[in-house]
């Protein structure tokens, strides 16, 4: 019985450590999400709404920072370095990547129209690829390693719920890579969840 008791008060221990710890965590969770509405908010104000006018404003009121969304250019312009086409494996076209230094806007094939709430549009590419680029830069300015200007950021332009074009701020190639090959992933299962809707 002695033993039997020893081996209840260890595991009554071991539970009151991770009940510490499990509350720790929701602190942290708390703090982090915080932070992230905060990050929401600035970028709701900054970017979203500004996003969703920039095609009915002239240029000249349009606001300052985005200098690399005032020439919309149906070819390549100097600002773009290259320009990728996404297309499903039967050819179909999804979108193309213009890509400029350190911005990169991804324009959807204008025949299709992506609605925002198919999955695995908000799931997938936004919450765990775009949100968590930015949110790894977010904790890097924070501790200090990256400037805010330097902090990955992204825009999504729409049309009611249609998404028109993605603009993206402030990544290296490796990260280009992951959008990249993100964003195809993510049309892809669009256009198949479209099609078997028609």
């Amino acid at each position: 019985m002695s033993e039997e008791a020893e081996e209840v008060k260890k595991l009554l221990a071991f539970k009151k450590k991770l009940e510490k710890r499990v509350e720790r965590l929701e602190t942290e969770i708390k703090e982090l999400k915080s932070i992230l509405e905060a990050v929401n908010s600035v970028l709701l104000a900054k970017g979203f709404k500004r996003a969703e006018i920039v095609k009915k404003l002239p240029t000249e009121a349009m606001p300052p920072m985005k200098e690399e969304e005032k020439i919309q250019p149906p070819t390549l312009a100097p600002e773009f370095q290259e320009i990728i086409p996404l297309k499903t494996a039967a050819g179909e076209p999804l979108a193309k990547l213009y890509v400029g230094e350190n911005f990169l806007k991804i324009v959807l094939a204008e025949d299709k129209d992506f609605n925002v709430n198919t999955p695995p549009f908000n799931q997938f590419l936004v919450e765990r690829v775009l949100a968590k680029m930015q949110q790894k830069d977010s904790e890097l300015a924070k501790a200090g390693k990256l400037k805010p200007e330097e902090i990955f950021a992204y825009n999504i332009v729409r049309e009611g719920d249609f998404v028109r074009e993605i603009h993206v701020k402030n990544f290296d190639a490796e990260r280009l890579k992951e959008i990249k090959s993100s964003v195809k992933w993510t049309l892809e299962k669009m256009y198949e969840k479209m099609k078997s809707q028609h």
